[in-house]
């Protein structure tokens, strides 16, 4: 059975490839999978005549980790202008389409017509649909909404909940958390983390105030937190809070997270905010890139009241993400981790996600020459192929 549509049936499916990025360059062609995990690869399999297999002939693409976005709205955001300014959720086919087999849910401004419960039933119906995901219990306010009513039970009982997020801090709409609360927050989620066997990073939302990242470097200086345990995001929303973000990552050999802007106004695009940290001299391993995918984009003017907004997309993480490799900034093999690998390692998930390996779960992206995806793999399965859509 040999065949380029790489949707149709079989127990195992066995990928032929113009080459493998693991995302160092492999000395293979060949990628075999099934049970949902990359069982053999290789160059040239034989494959006996009567095995229940699909084989996709790829010779012109190449293979990649699926795509990790660690920050995405798939309820929808917004709602900072009414009940009209909400943005709609996303749907699976939005995802794969980009090479993203993996996502993180998470709650903005709007936890009250949107809660956690509603954000897990929509993980799991993306799960249903064939997407890798899971979420952050929480939201912008603090006391945090949960789903038992308590951080270190959600950690520790529900298997889709990974961590704490997006709590929001130097921001008017944050609810303006005392440093005391936020220590507790993050000790709790790192707790009930310890107690599930997960990372529990806490996401957090760094606004457009004076404060910056000051409440996280107290954090680190003052408390036995690891670095590893808190994630800033949203770090380019304008110049100066990025080199404070590439001051905060090298004194503490911290993770920071880049956002790619849509329209990125007063700050700056996800690809000049990587350049710029990597000329600060942050090691590109402890640098990540999320879409903010259906988030709002709002605009205040300088009193915080609202002028409007737009939804943003994560086909700007894609494009950000290619400009990077295309502009020789990074080669492919380290750009690769700023959507895969070191989203992976800093969600917790580098044990069988990330990286494409014997044992891993077979998330596959194939990529064309213009690194644009062509045909996305999450457990084995495919769930976006472009021959089929055009």
């Amino acid at each position: 059975m040999t065949s380029r549509n790489a949707c149709s049936p079989g127990l195992m499916t066995l990928l032929r490839v113009g080459g493998v990025f693991s995302p160092e360059r492999l000395e293979a062609t060949d990628i075999l999978m099934a049970g949902g995990k990359i069982i053999a690869l290789g160059n040239d399999f034989s494959i006996p005549k009567d095995w229940p297999i699909r084989v996709v002939e790829a010779r012109d693409l190449i293979a990649v980790p699926a795509f990790i976005d660690q920050h995405v709205h798939v309820t929808g955001g917004g709602g900072e202008g009414g009940c009209g300014t909400r943005c709609p959720e996303i749907t699976a086919r939005e995802i794969a389409a980009m090479g993203i087999g993996t996502v993180v849910g998470v709650l903005g401004t709007d936890s009250i017509s949107r809660s956690p419960a509603d954000l897990l039933a929509k993980v799991r119906g993306l799960g249903a649909e064939g997407i890798s995901a899971f979420m952050y219990t929480g939201a912008y306010r603090v006391p945090p909404p949960t789903l038992t009513g308590d951080i270190q039970r959600d950690l520790a009982w529900i298997p889709e909940v990974i961590g704490l997020g997006e709590i929001a801090i130097s921001d008017h709409r944050s609810s303006q958390p005392r440093q005391d609360e936020i220590e507790r927050l993050v000790s709790d989620t790192r707790i009930g983390a310890m107690l599930a066997g997960k990372r529990g990073i806490c996401h957090f939302h760094i606004g457009g105030g004076k404060r910056g990242l000051e409440p996280l470097r107290r954090l680190l200086s003052e408390t036995e937190i690891p670095a590893d345990q808190v994630i800033p995001t949203h770090v380019n929303r304008h110049p100066a809070l990025l080199e404070e973000a590439a001051d905060y990552a090298l004194a503490f050999n911290a993770s920071v997270d880049v956002t790619a802007f849509e329209d990125a106004g007063d700050g700056l695009s996800g690809f000049d905010a990587v350049s710029r940290l990597l000329e600060r001299g942050v090691a590109p391993e402890r640098i990540t890139m999320s879409s903010d995918c259906n988030g709002s984009l709002p605009e205040f003017d300088a009193d915080g009241a609202y002028l409007g907004m737009k939804v943003a997309k994560n086909t700007t993480l894609i494009a950000d993400w290619q400009r990077l490799v295309r502009e020789g900034v990074l080669p492919l093999e380290s750009a690769l981790g700023l959507i895969s690998t070191n989203v992976a390692r800093v969600l917790g998930l580098h044990t069988n996600k990330g990286y494409l390996a014997i044992g891993f779960e077979a998330d596959v992206t194939l990529l064309d020459r213009e690194l644009q995806p062509q045909q996305t793999f999450v457990a084995g399965k495919c769930i976006y192929d472009v021959s089929r859509t055009e």
